[in-house]
């Protein structure tokens, strides 16, 4: 699904050069749930955002579903992420002027899915993520871990084939974190193929694999053995 071959990327200003990627190449097939660990400033969320067709590298190769995409234009990465790509932030990043259900339905209206399709596969994830009851509200109106949960109904309600999560559980404690990593597990095993940055050794070994990054490289890649839910 995803292959990356010697990816770069340099931030520049008038005075400052910065290597937030340095020669990255790793390999993720389908279905997989791979974990990136490392510490702050290591290029975690940087790596997150280029698979996630957000940014652009500035160099090297990122292939994603057989295509080359790692010059693509904003238009075309735009429309190969919102169709096959959802995903998962530490902060919700839920809209907090619309509805439970409004934003949950938001990546249904930017592909274009018809009204009463959209209320049916709403329903059906809010129901899945325990949130119909909570339809109607705002997500002031609720805990962080409900905010989270509905976060994940947003990242899913378009069937993705990639879900990437940057630091899911950091703002839950360890009841909701849990929740949440049950979830994704859940997700796994369901056939979805998981990208997750995170700090916690912990939910780390929720995936399959486990790759560190050091000062924009990678350091090491491991198999683990699944965290038993």
């Amino acid at each position: 699904m995803i292959r990356t071959n010697e990816l770069v990327k340099v931030y520049r200003t008038e005075e400052v050069e910065t290597t937030a990627l340095n020669k990255v190449s790793i390999e993720i097939k389908a279905g997989e749930f791979v974990s990136i660990m490392g510490p702050s400033g290591c290029g975690k969320s940087t790596l997150l955002n280029i698979l996630g067709l957000i940014d652009n590298p500035s160099g090297g190769e990122y292939h994603f579903l057989d295509h080359e995409v790692s010059s693509y234009s904003e238009r075309k990465r735009s429309q190969l992420r919102k169709n096959n790509i959802g995903f998962i932030f530490q902060s919700f990043n839920l809209i907090d002027e619309l509805t439970v259900f409004e934003n949950v339905e938001l990546p249904l209206i930017y592909t274009k899915v018809g009204g009463s399709e959209r209320k049916k596969r709403v329903e059906e994830v809010l129901e899945k993520m325990n949130m119909m009851h909570r339809r109607n509200h705002f997500p002031q109106q609720l805990s962080g871990g409900q905010q989270q949960r509905v976060a994940v109904a947003r990242a899913i309600v378009n069937n993705p084939k990639l879900i990437l999560a940057d630091e899911p559980t950091g703002n839950l404690d360890s009841s909701n974190g849990s929740d949440v990593m049950k979830t994704l597990v859940h997700l796994n095993n369901e056939g979805a193929t998981i990208i997750m940055v995170t700090h916690s050794q912990y939910c780390a070994e929720f995936g399959n694999r486990i790759i560190r990054l050091l000062d924009g490289q990678v350091v090491t890649e491991n198999i683990v053995s699944k965290q038993l839910l």
